[in-house]
């Protein structure tokens, strides 16, 4: 008997422990923990904020890519922010999504014609409602630094594969290059050279994560490919949406029993996009299945809950508050330890 309680107090004691390092460790730690052991996470979907993550509800709260953006995804929970990387005129990377400056900016003109002394005067506009903010047209180096130690970072990079050592570069100046994720498509073998060579340039340490759409990539074969060349911990996995036919009930040939096999194999994350594409059909590339089914026709579960059962661990949304408060709410997060309120003290009636 007593080398039972003695069991049960050291398991008690190596728990408590083991809880304390956990509550120890920074949220960011944590999400790199989950983002680098996917199937140890396979239960959780973690949610990646399209350009920062600019909408709640269907309405545009902030200008995208800003860094007001950036803080409400923290704010809400979201692991990943997803941002867009352009060059101006004198060479600095910047953040934009366009190749022009009309659509988001005070400004008009391609973004390659202004020096960034030139796009720090034009100042962010949300979209859809002619709000003007006081925010300007941010470096690179600014949303790295903004983001640093709070949340992983998506470069999806506008320019060439060639121009990804020099993103890295910036990252790696800040102690950073761990959070920092960067993508590119992926269709033939020489494309995987070229993201090869440039990411051989760039030197280690940071996350490469490589993009396969239906249009090109038909099968889980160039997934193991890929997975061969790179070990990427996510890949990014589009099935599009061609026109105005019914929602996919498979998730497309990429969304396969096999693919699953491929990322349990190479313990790398399956990726969906269900943000919405300006001019293009409701979930474009999501098979029909993105955003617009989740918020304005009230289907989360035919959106994001369809993408989280065929295996994806990653959703990259326009609405993170919305995704995550749904799939929480459903049994699709596992919380973390910094999620945890302390408990308050009990409040009891004095017996003196």
């Amino acid at each position: 008997m007593q080398t039972l309680w003695l069991s049960l107090i050291l398991s008690a004691t190596l728990a408590a422990v083991c809880g304390q390092a956990l509550a120890g460790e920074t949220r960011t730690a944590q999400i790199l923990d989950r983002f680098g052991h996917a199937n140890q996470w396979r239960d959780h979907v973690m949610i990646a904020a399209h350009r920062a993550g600019s909408m709640q509800a269907g309405k545009t709260l902030y200008a995208e890519n800003s860094l007001a953006a950036v803080e409400g995804s923290i704010e809400v929970g979201a692991e990943i922010v997803e941002v867009d990387v352009r060059r101006s005129k004198d060479g600095e990377f910047v953040i934009m999504h366009d190749s022009w400056l009309d659509r988001t900016t005070t400004c008009k003109g391609e973004v390659v014609n202004y020096t960034l002394a030139e796009l720090k005067k034009c100042r962010l506009v949300v979209e859809g409602t002619d709000a003007v903010t006081n925010e300007t047209v941010s470096t690179l180096r600014e949303m790295l630094t903004a983001t640093r130690d709070r949340i992983l970072i998506n470069l999806d990079n506008k320019l060439e594969v060639k121009d990804l050592p020099g993103m890295i570069a910036v990252a790696r100046d800040l102690g950073m290059t761990d959070q920092v994720i960067v993508k590119e498509n992926l269709w033939s073998r020489q494309r995987i050279d070229a993201a090869h060579t440039a990411l051989a340039e760039a030197g280690g340490g940071f996350q490469f994560m490589p993009i396969l759409a239906d249009d090109a990539v038909h099968d889980a074969g160039f997934a193991h490919e890929v997975g061969r060349a790179f070990s990427p911990r996510a890949v990014e996995l589009i099935n599009w949406r061609n026109g105005a036919e019914m929602l996919t009930a498979t998730g497309g040939p990429l969304f396969s029993t096999r693919m699953r096999a491929e990322a349990v194999r190479g313990d790398w994350h399956l990726w969906a996009d269900t943000y919405a594409i300006v001019n293009k059909p409701g979930g474009y590339l999501a098979g029909g299945r993105g955003d617009e089914l989740a918020v304005a026709a009230g289907m989360p579960r035919e959106s994001w809950g369809f993408w989280a059962d065929r295996g994806a661990t990653i959703i990259q949304t326009d609405e993170p508050k919305a995704a995550i408060d749904w799939l929480t709410a459903n049994g699709y997060r596992v919380p973390y330890s910094t999620d945890v309120k302390p408990a308050e003290p009990a409040r009891t009636a004095s017996i003196n």
